[in-house]
């Protein structure tokens, strides 16, 4: 098999990877530590044109970890992030784990009972935020002790004068710019300033949890992660090993993926601090604003998801900016399509490859070769210290040959402990070490995987096997078509037809008729989409992944239907 046992992935390593990487039994903080303590007075971060230095971030850092310390917190003891990327993120996430506390993710995009599940189940004792967020806070119904907030305002956060430019902005849509007063209400300003630094907290890197990772709720309700400090040490080390730039001063890594999100917080927050880099901050994917950004600050790294490569590549005044200093960027979140790729690298010049991973696995577990063979189709081959297996989809016990297609498993040190306070779905998804990814893949004889799709994902058009991804990558093709995005509906003759959601490129003005046809002149006829409807945009989550249960409850409306299908 191409597997457990051969590894047979290892042959086509790049030059520079080993196989495996030493993982230190130490905490994410003291790591963190070192590379304070190597350069500190780099820049550790840019908001806006507002440079902190890593002795800045990190003193700022320590000063509110004494006041969660000040404020009767205990070690293990949770704290929700409820922020979109601002300086305050990295500060009050390290904050957190010098204390010994748990970090909980929150998306900034939860309001009403998304925010009231997630807060409800992780029951944080303290909770940062922005003002602007403060409102929604304010109509959760507590179940359990309302959580001590620390507020501040971006207005706090940009230097003069954009401060007072952003300012007056938030008063004219209506938005709260003052910080709320109250008993447990805490000036993030404040916080940062108190006196006394904690006692250096010596940790349990492969049973204490640092972080509570919620996964993406796109196909059901969201069950945290319990990652430990080890599993992020592991996985910030495996990348840093994959992309192979130890020996780089200065890395300068785009951080426009969100913090809250398992590959942002990964990719674009810990392994650069570890690597030394400099992180330029964004608060929301935006691509105009990701112009300028790489327009001015020039970052060799460049994390991201297809739709924003996608956006890039389109955007009309896109010749206009200099690109050409981004040489890695790693695509994660969704499938990347080849044709992104391709168009990608060729108005940046840098190199553009799709990995793999998971919230339950820290969350990368595969990648392309940054240098080396970037194989068509594949999300890579496994990074340092990780094993891959497909097993069969009616059992999950047998072990598939190459080119077989069935469930993708993991194993290694980023996989996570398990379900906070859910044994019976950790027990169904973890053995041995094992874990069960929920997703269709086949490795090839290379070691090479393809993820062919998501289990639920999966489209019987009466009993054959449809795999959105595919139908989607040949939409891609068209010339016409800007985004796409594929789902099963139902179909009271075969069980399931293919609906297919398109984004025109601008003035386009390709047909459903036609696209159909484009999709049946290059995949089996029972794959075309039997029906298409054109939008403006797709509804994606807070990390531009597709919701396609959103698209599944749209699908019971109208749409464009070719006669005769």
């Amino acid at each position: 098999m191409a597997g457990t046992t051969e590894r047979s992935w290892l042959g086509h390593y790049p030059p520079g990877v080993p196989p495996t990487i030493e993982i230190p039994d130490r905490s994410l903080v003291e790591l963190v530590q070192e590379s304070v303590l190597a350069h500190p007075d780099r820049v550790a971060f840019i908001f806006f044109g507002a440079k902190w230095t890593y002795r800045r971030f990190w003193e700022a850092a320590g000063h509110l970890a004494q006041s969660l310390l000040n404020d009767g917190l205990r070690r293990g003891e949770r704290v929700a992030l409820y922020l979109p990327n601002c300086p305050v993120y990295p500060i009050a996430y390290f904050a957190a784990l010098r204390a010994g506390l748990t970090v909980v993710q929150v998306s900034p995009l939860y309001i009403g009972q998304d925010l009231h599940r997630l807060l409800g189940d992780s029951e944080p004792k303290a909770i940062f935020c922005l003002n602007i967020h403060w409102p929604n806070l304010e109509k959760v119904a507590w179940t359990f002790p309302t959580p001590i907030a620390y507020v501040t305002g971006l207005h706090e956060l940009y230097p003069f004068p954009i401060r007072l430019f952003v300012n007056r902005k938030l008063r004219q849509k209506g938005l709260p710019t003052r910080i709320p007063e109250g008993a447990q209400v805490r000036r993030w300003r404040t916080a940062i300033s108190v006196p006394g630094l904690p006692a250096p907290v010596r940790v349990d890197g492969a049973t204490e949890v640092a972080v509570l990772q919620y996964t993406g709720g796109t196909t059901g309700i969201p069950k945290a992660a319990m990652l430990t400090h080890r599993n992020l040490v592991a996985n910030a080390l495996q990348c840093a090993a994959w992309f192979n730039v130890a020996a780089q001063e200065r890395e300068v890594v785009l951080a426009s993926i969100p913090y809250f999100h398992v590959y942002g917080m990964t990719v674009a927050m810990t392994y650069p601090l570890l690597a030394g880099a400099t992180i330029v901050l964004e608060t929301r994917p935006d691509v105009d604003e990701i112009l300028k950004l790489v327009d001015k600050y020039h970052p060799t790294q460049f994390p991201g998801v297809p739709a924003l490569y996608n956006g890039i590549n389109h955007h009309p005044k896109r010749a206009q900016y200099d690109l050409r200093s981004i040489r890695i960027c790693l695509s994660g979140s969704a499938p990347l399509p080849l044709e992104v790729a391709r168009q990608f690298e060729a108005n940046t010049g840098g190199r553009l490859v799709e990995g793999y991973g998971l919230s339950e696995t820290s969350p990368v577990t595969h990648a392309n070769p940054i240098r080396g063979e970037r194989r068509a189709g594949s999300v890579g081959l496994p990074v340092p210290n990780t094993e891959q297996r497909v097993v069969d989809l009616e059992t999950g016990t047998k072990t598939l040959p190459a080119l077989e297609a069935g469930e993708l498993c993991v194993r290694g040190p980023q996989v996570m402990l398990g379900y906070y306070h859910q044994p019976e779905e950790t027990a169904a998804v973890l053995k041995d070490g094992w874990f069960r990814t929920g997703d269709i893949a086949y490795i090839d004889a290379d070691g090479y995987c393809f993820i062919v799709d998501r289990k639920k994902d999966l489209i019987n058009v009466g009993g054959l096997k449809v795999y959105p991804r595919e139908v989607e990558e040949v939409l891609f093709q068209h010339p016409g078509v800007a985004d796409a995005a594929v789902i099963g509906v139902p179909d009271a003759e075969l069980g399931e037809a293919v609906r297919a959601f398109v984004v025109r490129k601008p003035n386009g003005t390709v047909s459903a008729e036609e696209l159909i046809q484009f999709v049946r002149d290059r995949v089996a006829h029972y794959k075309a989409p039997r029906d298409v409807e054109f939008r403006t945009a797709l509804p994606r989550s807070g990390v531009q992944k597709v919701l396609r249960r959103e698209l599944r409850v749209a699908a019971t409306g109208a749409a464009t239907t070719v006669p005769g299908r």
